[in-house]
């Protein structure tokens, strides 16, 4: 492991961003997404919660949503099973959310939504089934990502679900070597070992979890180096 988180300013998160090269950064990040396969891994708390409270239709927010993948892969996978569930995501940049509308739009998904939300200075809406996350809580100093999980454990219905990257050499080799691989993208090939070096260890996250009021949450390992938390409301 590494042994402690080194957070350093990712260049997607600059305001001055050039939208070309933002949209290039997030598909090439729409790549690496397919393959660690976050919608799979956050699916099957999803699919259990739907089949306990049908026939209501269950509503999901995916928190920082970025270029709208994780949303509309889990709203594609809904349709697939005939499970009623709404998905909608929101993020902070109003360009990853036109390319997530867009994407949404050319795919035909009629099950999801997207809007504009600042989760750290805003309140996170009600009225939410599920609260999930993915390579997001890497980007925050720990007392943001402790107050924003307290936070999503109070606005859920049902359950939270965080996923990330975990911090280690092996991690940080994957991404070097895998970013430069599937994009041409120079801001994923800056933000992509960034991030890794900048995330929370498993020990740290359930910590962190503890501390924020989750007791009872559920770690589980994925491939490639990515952890999941999931929180059921009791």
């Amino acid at each position: 492991m590494i042994r402690q988180r080194d957070v350093q300013p990712e260049l997607m998160d600059q305001p001055g961003l050039d939208p070309g090269l933002h949209l290039h950064a997030l598909s090439g990040l729409r790549r690496i997404n397919a393959i660690s396969r976050i919608p799979a891994i956050l699916w099957p708390t999803i699919a259990e919660v739907a089949q306990q409270l049908a026939p209501a239709i269950v509503r999901v927010l995916d928190i920082a949503c970025g270029g709208g993948d994780t949303p509309i892969a889990l709203a594609r996978r809904a349709e697939r099973a005939s499970l009623s569930i709404e998905v909608d995501g929101c993020d902070v940049s109003d360009c990853a959310l036109q390319e997530s509308q867009r994407r949404a739009r050319d795919a035909a998904v009629q099950n999801v939504g997207f809007f504009h939300l600042d989760v750290l200075e805003q309140p996170l809406p009600k009225g939410y089934h599920i609260l999930t996350s993915s390579l997001f809580l890497h980007h925050l100093s720990e007392e943001q990502a402790a107050r924003l999980l307290r936070r999503m454990a109070a606005a859920a219905q049902n359950a939270v679900l965080i996923c990330d990257l975990e911090r280690s050499w092996l991690g940080y080799v994957l991404a070097w070597v895998g970013c430069r691989l599937l994009t041409r993208s120079a801001v994923v090939h800056v933000d992509g070992p960034r991030s890794v070096a900048a995330a929370f260890a498993v020990s740290e996250i359930c910590a962190l979890a503890e501390r924020s009021g989750l007791d009872g949450a559920v770690m589980s390992h994925h491939w490639p180096e990515r952890w999941l938390l999931a929180w059921r409301k009791r």
